[in-house]
């Protein structure tokens, strides 16, 4: 899965089904995706449409890092969020609690 499809295909779809979800998170994530082909994705849950884009944001509140093989297993529902966190495969800087609640939205 690429990362296009992941941000602008799942996730976005996930949110937009469940615009309720994304107004109860109120926050902003942002996504460094590691590998041979770095890129940076924000998903501004602030926003009442187009939460997804790509590139980096001024301050968001939970920055996460991890591999695109890693980020597509979490989103196929291979892997728990929590267990890819507890295996050093996702990487948390900024608000805990937000990072928590980023499996309702992968």
């Amino acid at each position: 899965m690429t990362s296009e499809e992941i941000f602008n295909g799942k996730i976005t779809e996930k949110l937009n089904s469940n615009p309720d979800k994304a107004k109860g998170i109120n926050s902003i994530y942002q996504f460094e995706i590691l590998g041979d082909t770095p890129e940076t994705w924000t998903i501004d849950l602030t926003k009442t449409t187009d939460y997804v884009s790509k590139g980096a944001c001024a301050s968001p509140n939970c920055t996460v890092s991890i591999k695109l093989e890693d980020l597509s297993d979490i989103v196929e529902k291979k892997v728990n969020p929590q267990m890819a966190f507890m295996t050093g495969k996702l990487k948390v800087k900024g608000d805990m609690g937000l990072a928590l609640k980023l499996g309702s939205i992968l």
